[in-house]
């Protein structure tokens, strides 16, 4: 496997990633890299760097759609080392092409977005659910607040983040609230002594509200080039 980093594509706000290429098994695969660097908290569904705590970094690796590996984790920290990435990081993982990423910004909050919408549908589904790993298609968000949040609201802004993602996606004509595999991430500044630390992330709250417009516009433009 051999990674080849092209000069830095930046995004504006506080969120600015950089795109790379790799081959894999043959085959040019993309990923996208965000260097937060230090002073960040993140809450994650990711396989790797999942939960509340601080992070440097966020990778959204594109895989292969046959993919097969059974230690994604250990993958994608062998693709964020390669990367250039150090330190505890997030890693997601999605077979869409992440050059076809959305962008938006909405006064301070930034969202990125991938999506992979082969494999879709609806939540509340009749199916019986999988013991095994769903095929990755996959809707990815990272989301930047450069605002201080406590643990509560960071579960409010994953919460507001997936509102916004069922929105948009209807909004771009898709029958779906989204696919087995989605994954979102939410960081926030770290506290500080004395700064304000904001205990409310939901659709109609100060720092919520412009999560939800800033996801919405992401996944949104995302979703027209799948």
């Amino acid at each position: 496997m051999t990674t080849v980093l092209p000069p830095p594509h930046t995004a504006a706000g506080p969120l600015p990633v950089r795109q790379f290429s790799r081959v894999e098994d043959g085959e040019r695969l993309h990923g996208l890299l965000w260097r937060a660097g230090a002073g960040w908290r993140m809450i994650s569904s990711a396989v790797l760097g999942g939960g509340i705590g601080e992070r440097s970094w966020v990778l959204n690796a594109q895989v292969s759609h046959g993919y097969r590996r059974t230690d994604p984790g250990r993958h994608l920290a062998g693709l964020a080392r390669a990367a250039g990435a150090r330190g505890p990081g997030v890693g997601l993982m999605t077979a869409a092409d992440v050059r076809a990423h959305g962008h938006a910004s909405d006064r301070g909050v930034t969202a990125v977005a991938t999506a992979g919408l082969g494999v879709r549908g609806w939540a509340a589904s009749p199916a019986e659910g999988l013991t095994t790993a769903a095929r990755p298609g996959t809707v990815n968000i990272v989301v930047a607040v450069p605002a201080a949040l406590t643990d509560a609201a960071l579960v409010n802004a994953v919460a507001t983040a997936t509102e916004a993602k069922v929105q948009a996606l209807l909004d771009a004509g898709y029958d779906c609230s989204g696919t087995p595999t989605d994954a979102v991430c939410v960081a926030a500044r770290s506290p500080r002594p004395g700064a304000e630390v904001h205990a409310f992330a939901g659709p109609r709250s100060l720092w919520g509200a412009r999560v939800a417009r800033a996801v919405h516009q992401a996944v949104h433009a995302a979703a027209t080039q799948a």
